[in-house]
């Protein structure tokens, strides 16, 4: 499965273009959207969009990776995509030591979807942009298609 267009509108939505390396809510150098630094990455003259594109890209592959690697029931195309978003803003290991997982993989498909809205908080402090983020992706997973048709 690949993400979709509509999963990747909420990334860039919620992620925002920056040309200059700038520090994250979690104070983590970024840049573009959403790229959070490397110790070998350097741009001292920012970025342009189609540069910033191609980190995305990569990124978004790394994430899908993850989900693909860590989710081992179904999912439908919503699910998936809200996963895919979860994990490049949090990153492969909070997923993987997540309740959210843990009921996911149970099949507890209801639960896992309650678990991404409790990921709102930065720095011990809830976060409006983290909760609107969390809200979109809930609403992404409660899509219509079901898991037979993504399958």
């Amino acid at each position: 499965m690949k993400f979709s267009a509509a999963g990747m509108e909420l990334l860039k939505c919620s992620e925002g273009f920056r040309n200059r390396v700038y520090l994250d809510v979690a104070g983590l150098p970024t840049i573009g959207y959403g790229h959070r630094l490397l110790h070998s990455d350097s741009f001292p003259n920012g970025i342009n969009e189609p540069q910033a594109a191609n980190l995305l890209a990569c990124d978004v592959r790394d994430a899908e990776q993850a989900v693909q690697r860590l989710v081992k029931v179904p999912l439908t195309q919503g699910q998936f995509d809200a996963l895919v978003d979860f994990t490049f803003n949090l990153g492969a290991g909070r997923l993987a030591a997540s309740a959210l997982l843990k009921s996911l993989n149970a099949g507890r498909y209801d639960e896992a979807a309650e678990q991404l809205l409790r990921w709102d908080h930065a720095g011990g402090h809830e976060m409006a942009a983290l909760k609107a983020r969390r809200k979109a992706e809930a609403e992404l997973w409660q899509s219509t298609q079901t898991r037979e048709q993504a399958a």
